[in-house]
């Protein structure tokens, strides 16, 4: 019924496969059989693999068992996703916070429940597929600013006076190229517009401001922003996502938000490994790895800096090698594999078309001989590729 239609995937470079892992995450993984340095994970500060998690994770199964049973509004709600909300909306300084399964369920979840006929979704044109589709399932009218473009994001507000309610929309480190969001002038836009902010803290939950508080608090405007996703399984190194913000938004979520309404919930291990993670971004040990994570960025960023296919200021763990073309961008993701270096080629339409990269995304516990080894394999690889983006 498909064939063809696999079949130009597979002739454009289009066609994803899966590989299968033989072991966890980690600075090195297994697959097939061959132990590889992994760049393509989203475990920024290592704490998929750590002890702690896994104690909570092992300690919370043998308490509740393996299952939440159904979804929170039905029989689902425990003991451990109060908890873990409560936990979060004190680390974050909110009101409140609400866990959901997904970040993608997060965002499309909120977006649809909070925005509707009357009102509009302003959206940075790089924002994470998930809010994309959010405005898609709200029936709000959607503009789309050019990436990071404060002065078409203001022409957009002067021109919006009609509407109801009015969202910005931004990711707070965008997840393809690595580059943070303007978030003074946005806070600015929005507060001298009326308009309100959703910031997605995805990439940035565990890696910047102090304690790993996100984007909003590293420029220190976390009481100015309406409403903050983030997620759990990335740097936190668990699963799942919350959003967070003034108790009556919460409360309008957990009654019109879908994909926590009707989704089975988070199981208690989950819960409990997350709540680790969070209580451990309190401490030495997180400020240690956020700093050694740092520090890791700043080894791969400064080489990639002098090649000419990357020009980002090593804020943050994503360093996208741009490669432009798929074919080019896959010629170079294979000859890394074959070499002991997992970084896969990222296409379209993750990426827009002729911006095909490879996207290097650095862990806390990469060790400086792995990260040494890549770059003097992109010291002979890049030099051999035509056309820098």
């Amino acid at each position: 019924m498909f064939k063809d239609e696999l079949e130009v995937l597979q002739s454009q470079g289009l066609y994803r496969v899966l590989r299968c892992l033989d072991g966890g995450q980690g600075p090195r993984i297994r697959i097939g059989g061959r132990e590889v340095i992994s760049l393509a994970s989203n475990d920024y500060l290592g704490l998929a693999s750590h002890p702690a998690l896994k104690r909570a994770a092992i300690e919370a199964t043998e308490r509740y068992g393996t299952g939440s049973g159904a979804s929170r509004l039905l029989s689902g709600s425990q003991p451990l996703h109060h908890a873990l909300e409560d936990d979060l909306a004190r680390f974050l300084g909110c009101e409140g916070a609400l866990v959901f399964n997904s970040g993608h369920g997060a965002n499309s979840g909120t977006l649809a429940a909070l925005c509707g006929r009357g009102d509009l979704i302003i959206s940075d044109a790089l924002n994470h597929a998930s809010i994309v589709d959010g405005c898609r399932l709200s029936k709000a009218d959607k503009r789309v600013y050019k990436h990071c473009d404060m002065n078409e994001l203001e022409d957009i507000l002067k021109v919006s006076n009609k509407y109801r309610r009015r969202w910005i929309v931004t990711d707070g480190v965008f997840s393809m190229d690595g580059d943070v969001a303007p978030l003074p002038e946005i806070v600015g836009l929005a507060e001298r517009y009326g308009a309100a902010l959703y910031l997605d803290e995805a990439h940035a939950t565990g890696v910047l401001g102090p304690q790993g508080r996100g984007s909003a608090a590293h420029f220190r405007l976390a009481e100015r922003v309406t409403l903050r996703m983030g997620t759990l399984g990335k740097a936190l190194g668990s699963f799942g996502a919350f959003v967070a913000g003034d108790r009556e938004i919460i409360d309008v979520l957990i009654n019109r938000a879908r994909p926590f309404i009707y989704s089975t919930s988070l199981p208690p291990s989950v819960l409990a490994a997350s709540r680790a993670a969070v209580a451990l971004m309190h401490t030495a040990e997180g400020e240690s790895l956020r700093k050694r994570l740092q520090g890791n960025v700043e080894i791969l960023g400064a080489r990639l800096n002098e090649s000419g296919f990357y020009s980002g200021d090593g804020t943050t763990p994503i360093l996208p090698v741009i490669l432009g073309s798929v074919e080019r961008t896959a010629a170079v993701a294979e000859a890394l594999f074959e070499e002991g270096v997992f970084a896969p080629a990222i296409r379209p339409p993750t990426v827009p078309e002729g911006s095909a990269r490879i996207r290097l995304s650095v862990m806390a516990t990469h060790s400086e001989a792995d990260l040494s080894r890549v770059n003097r394999l992109l010291d002979t690889l890049l030099p051999s590729i035509e056309g820098a983006v």
